[in-house]
Protein backbone atom coordinates (compact mmCIF):
# COMPACT_ATOMS: atom_id res chain seq x y z
CA UNK A 1 0.00 0.00 0.00
CA UNK A 2 1.30 3.46 -0.93
CA UNK A 3 0.06 6.73 0.50
CA UNK A 4 1.01 10.38 0.02
CA UNK A 5 2.80 11.76 3.08
CA UNK A 6 3.22 15.32 4.30
CA UNK A 7 6.10 15.44 6.82
CA UNK A 8 6.24 19.14 7.70
CA UNK A 9 9.21 21.22 8.82
CA UNK A 10 9.75 20.01 12.37
CA UNK A 11 10.05 16.38 11.32
CA UNK A 12 12.97 17.38 9.11
CA UNK A 13 14.77 19.21 11.93
CA UNK A 14 14.04 18.83 15.65
CA UNK A 15 11.77 15.77 15.39
CA UNK A 16 13.66 13.57 12.92
CA UNK A 17 13.20 10.50 15.13
CA UNK A 18 9.41 10.81 14.75
CA UNK A 19 9.70 10.85 10.96
CA UNK A 20 12.31 8.10 10.70
CA UNK A 21 10.64 5.62 13.04
CA UNK A 22 7.24 6.26 11.44
CA UNK A 23 8.54 5.48 7.95
CA UNK A 24 10.39 2.34 9.04
CA UNK A 25 7.41 1.02 10.99
CA UNK A 26 5.03 1.73 8.13
CA UNK A 27 7.24 -0.25 5.75
CA UNK A 28 7.36 -3.13 8.23
CA UNK A 29 3.55 -3.08 8.28
CA UNK A 30 3.18 -2.97 4.50
CA UNK A 31 2.68 0.76 3.97
CA UNK A 32 4.98 2.97 1.89
CA UNK A 33 4.86 6.65 2.85
CA UNK A 34 5.58 8.62 -0.32
CA UNK A 35 6.64 12.17 0.54
CA UNK A 36 4.76 14.63 -1.63
CA UNK A 37 6.71 16.80 -4.05
CA UNK A 38 7.70 20.38 -3.25
CA UNK A 39 5.80 20.62 0.01
CA UNK A 40 6.05 23.84 1.98
CA UNK A 41 5.52 24.70 5.64
CA UNK A 42 1.86 24.35 6.61
CA UNK A 43 2.13 27.49 8.73
CA UNK A 44 2.21 25.62 12.05
CA UNK A 45 -0.95 27.40 13.30
CA UNK A 46 -4.30 27.30 11.53
CA UNK A 47 -5.03 30.77 10.05
CA UNK A 48 -8.43 31.81 11.34
CA UNK A 49 -8.77 34.93 9.21
CA UNK A 50 -10.92 34.40 6.13
CA UNK A 51 -9.87 37.59 4.38
CA UNK A 52 -6.32 36.39 3.69
CA UNK A 53 -5.90 33.37 1.44
CA UNK A 54 -2.10 33.24 1.07
CA UNK A 55 -1.50 31.49 4.39
CA UNK A 56 -3.75 28.60 3.37
CA UNK A 57 -2.19 27.91 -0.02
CA UNK A 58 0.59 25.60 1.14
CA UNK A 59 -1.97 23.22 2.63
CA UNK A 60 -4.17 23.50 -0.46
CA UNK A 61 -1.24 22.59 -2.76
CA UNK A 62 -0.47 19.52 -0.67
CA UNK A 63 -4.11 18.46 -0.66
CA UNK A 64 -4.49 18.93 -4.40
CA UNK A 65 -1.34 16.87 -5.05
CA UNK A 66 -2.70 14.05 -2.88
CA UNK A 67 -6.02 14.20 -4.74
CA UNK A 68 -4.17 13.39 -7.97
CA UNK A 69 -2.06 10.68 -6.35
CA UNK A 70 -4.34 8.29 -4.55
CA UNK A 71 -6.79 10.58 -2.78
CA UNK A 72 -5.35 10.30 0.75
CA UNK A 73 -2.87 12.53 2.56
CA UNK A 74 -1.06 11.09 5.56
CA UNK A 75 0.13 13.43 8.31
CA UNK A 76 2.11 12.79 11.48
CA UNK A 77 2.85 16.06 13.29
CA UNK A 78 -0.21 17.08 15.31
CA UNK A 79 0.10 20.72 14.26
CA UNK A 80 0.41 19.89 10.56
CA UNK A 81 -2.54 17.53 10.82
CA UNK A 82 -4.66 20.21 12.47
CA UNK A 83 -3.79 22.91 9.92
CA UNK A 84 -4.17 20.75 6.84
CA UNK A 85 -7.40 19.11 7.89
CA UNK A 86 -9.00 22.43 8.82
CA UNK A 87 -7.94 24.03 5.55
CA UNK A 88 -9.40 21.02 3.75
CA UNK A 89 -12.69 21.66 5.53
CA UNK A 90 -12.52 25.28 4.35
CA UNK A 91 -12.18 24.05 0.76
CA UNK A 92 -15.28 21.91 1.22
CA UNK A 93 -17.48 24.28 3.17
CA UNK A 94 -16.43 27.87 2.43
CA UNK A 95 -17.21 28.82 -1.16
CA UNK A 96 -15.31 32.11 -1.00
CA UNK A 97 -12.08 30.55 0.30
CA UNK A 98 -12.39 27.71 -2.20
CA UNK A 99 -12.91 30.09 -5.11
CA UNK A 100 -10.03 32.38 -4.20
CA UNK A 101 -7.58 29.53 -3.48
CA UNK A 102 -8.35 27.89 -6.81
CA UNK A 103 -8.27 31.22 -8.64
CA UNK A 104 -4.78 31.89 -7.29
CA UNK A 105 -3.42 28.36 -7.71
CA UNK A 106 -4.67 27.79 -11.28
CA UNK A 107 -5.07 24.04 -10.86
CA UNK A 108 -6.04 22.18 -14.02
CA UNK A 109 -9.13 20.96 -12.13
CA UNK A 110 -10.42 23.03 -9.19
CA UNK A 111 -9.76 21.51 -5.78
CA UNK A 112 -12.83 21.31 -3.56
CA UNK A 113 -11.74 19.28 -0.54
CA UNK A 114 -11.81 15.83 -2.13
CA UNK A 115 -8.68 14.52 -0.39
CA UNK A 116 -9.05 12.42 2.77
CA UNK A 117 -6.64 13.67 5.44
CA UNK A 118 -5.61 10.94 7.85
CA UNK A 119 -3.26 10.94 10.80
CA UNK A 120 -0.68 8.16 11.20
CA UNK A 121 -2.59 6.80 14.19
CA UNK A 122 -5.73 6.59 12.06
CA UNK A 123 -3.71 4.79 9.41
CA UNK A 124 -2.58 2.24 12.01
CA UNK A 125 -6.14 1.75 13.23
CA UNK A 126 -8.14 1.80 9.99
CA UNK A 127 -5.76 0.79 7.18
CA UNK A 128 -3.36 -1.59 8.94
CA UNK A 129 -5.51 -2.61 11.90
CA UNK A 130 -4.49 -2.95 15.53
CA UNK A 131 -5.02 -6.72 15.36
CA UNK A 132 -2.46 -6.93 12.55
CA UNK A 133 -0.04 -4.81 14.57
CA UNK A 134 -0.50 -7.07 17.57
CA UNK A 135 0.46 -10.07 15.42
CA UNK A 136 3.54 -8.25 14.11
CA UNK A 137 4.91 -7.42 17.57
CA UNK A 138 8.12 -9.26 18.45
CA UNK A 139 9.07 -7.27 21.57
CA UNK A 140 5.93 -6.54 23.60
CA UNK A 141 6.18 -3.28 25.54
CA UNK A 142 5.38 -4.56 29.00
CA UNK A 143 4.95 -1.17 30.64
CA UNK A 144 2.22 1.05 32.02
CA UNK A 145 1.93 3.87 29.49
CA UNK A 146 0.06 7.15 29.56
CA UNK A 147 -1.24 8.52 26.26
CA UNK A 148 -0.92 12.27 25.87
CA UNK A 149 -3.24 13.66 23.20
CA UNK A 150 -2.86 17.39 23.78
CA UNK A 151 -5.07 19.86 21.96
CA UNK A 152 -4.49 19.71 18.23
CA UNK A 153 -5.55 16.17 17.38
CA UNK A 154 -8.90 16.53 19.11
CA UNK A 155 -10.02 20.13 18.61
CA UNK A 156 -12.14 21.53 17.07
CA UNK A 157 -13.87 18.18 17.38
CA UNK A 158 -16.44 18.77 14.65
CA UNK A 159 -13.77 19.29 12.00
CA UNK A 160 -11.01 17.03 13.27
CA UNK A 161 -13.33 14.07 13.95
CA UNK A 162 -10.27 12.23 15.26
CA UNK A 163 -11.77 10.72 18.40
CA UNK A 164 -14.07 11.55 21.28
CA UNK A 165 -12.62 14.91 22.43
CA UNK A 166 -13.43 14.26 26.09
CA UNK A 167 -12.66 10.54 26.29
CA UNK A 168 -10.41 9.49 23.38
CA UNK A 169 -9.30 5.88 23.06
CA UNK A 170 -7.20 5.50 19.91
CA UNK A 171 -3.79 5.82 21.58
CA UNK A 172 -4.87 3.53 24.41
CA UNK A 173 -5.89 0.93 21.81
CA UNK A 174 -2.50 1.39 20.15
CA UNK A 175 -0.76 0.82 23.50
CA UNK A 176 -2.63 -2.46 23.96
CA UNK A 177 -1.68 -3.54 20.43
CA UNK A 178 2.05 -3.19 21.19
CA UNK A 179 1.76 -5.11 24.46
CA UNK A 180 1.53 -2.23 26.92
CA UNK A 181 -1.02 -1.34 29.56
CA UNK A 182 -2.72 2.03 28.99
CA UNK A 183 -3.05 4.36 31.96
CA UNK A 184 -6.08 6.65 31.98
CA UNK A 185 -5.35 9.92 33.76
CA UNK A 186 -7.25 13.23 34.03
CA UNK A 187 -4.97 15.54 32.02
CA UNK A 188 -4.25 13.44 28.93
CA UNK A 189 -6.14 15.81 26.61
CA UNK A 190 -5.30 19.09 28.35
CA UNK A 191 -2.96 21.72 26.87
CA UNK A 192 0.75 21.48 27.75
CA UNK A 193 1.26 25.21 27.35
CA UNK A 194 1.99 25.01 23.63
CA UNK A 195 3.27 28.16 21.93
CA UNK A 196 3.04 30.18 25.15
CA UNK A 197 6.43 28.66 26.00
CA UNK A 198 8.04 31.23 23.71
CA UNK A 199 6.67 34.13 25.75
CA UNK A 200 6.02 32.82 29.24
CA UNK A 201 8.11 29.88 30.39
CA UNK A 202 6.35 29.55 33.73
CA UNK A 203 2.91 28.70 32.37
CA UNK A 204 3.96 25.68 30.26
CA UNK A 205 6.09 24.53 33.19
CA UNK A 206 3.05 24.46 35.47
CA UNK A 207 0.83 22.84 32.85
CA UNK A 208 3.41 20.24 31.79
CA UNK A 209 4.17 19.27 35.38
CA UNK A 210 0.43 18.89 36.03
CA UNK A 211 0.09 16.53 33.05
CA UNK A 212 3.01 14.34 34.09
CA UNK A 213 2.11 14.30 37.80
CA UNK A 214 -1.39 13.24 36.81
CA UNK A 215 -0.03 10.34 34.73
CA UNK A 216 2.44 9.27 37.40
CA UNK A 217 -0.17 9.31 40.15
CA UNK A 218 -2.24 6.86 38.11
CA UNK A 219 0.73 4.51 37.74
CA UNK A 220 2.24 5.42 34.37
CA UNK A 221 5.90 4.56 33.81
CA UNK A 222 6.17 6.74 30.72
CA UNK A 223 4.09 8.99 28.48
CA UNK A 224 3.80 8.93 24.69
CA UNK A 225 2.65 11.62 22.28
CA UNK A 226 2.38 12.43 18.57
CA UNK A 227 3.11 16.15 18.89
CA UNK A 228 6.67 17.55 18.65
CA UNK A 229 5.77 20.69 20.58
CA UNK A 230 4.06 18.68 23.31
CA UNK A 231 7.12 16.43 23.55
CA UNK A 232 9.35 19.50 23.90
CA UNK A 233 7.22 21.06 26.62
CA UNK A 234 6.78 17.83 28.57
CA UNK A 235 10.50 17.01 28.41
CA UNK A 236 11.90 20.50 28.99
CA UNK A 237 9.22 21.94 31.28
CA UNK A 238 7.91 18.76 32.90
CA UNK A 239 10.55 18.51 35.60
CA UNK A 240 11.71 14.99 34.65
CA UNK A 241 8.69 13.54 36.39
CA UNK A 242 8.29 10.82 33.74
CA UNK A 243 10.09 9.92 30.52
CA UNK A 244 8.26 11.09 27.37
CA UNK A 245 8.62 9.52 23.91
CA UNK A 246 7.02 9.63 20.49
CA UNK A 247 4.53 6.80 20.02
CA UNK A 248 6.40 5.69 16.89
CA UNK A 249 9.54 5.06 18.94
CA UNK A 250 7.67 2.50 21.03
CA UNK A 251 6.11 1.03 17.89
CA UNK A 252 9.58 0.56 16.40
CA UNK A 253 10.76 -1.15 19.59
CA UNK A 254 7.72 -3.43 19.59
CA UNK A 255 8.17 -4.39 15.93
CA UNK A 256 11.92 -4.92 16.32
CA UNK A 257 12.66 -2.16 13.82
CA UNK A 258 16.08 -0.53 14.05
CA UNK A 259 16.17 3.20 13.29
Amino acid sequence: MKICYYPGCTLKTKAKELDVTARLCAEALGVTMEEIENWQCCGAVYPTGTDEIANKLSAVRALEYAKRNGGKLLTLCSACHNVIKRVNEDMKADGDICFRANNYSKFETPYKGETEVIHYLEMLKNLVGFDAIKKAVVNPINKKIGAYYGCLLLRPSGVMAFDNPENPTIIEDFIRAIGGTPVIYPFRNECCGAYVSLKNSELPKKKSEKVLFSAKEKGAELVITACPLCLYNLQVNGGNILPVQYFTELLAEALGVKA
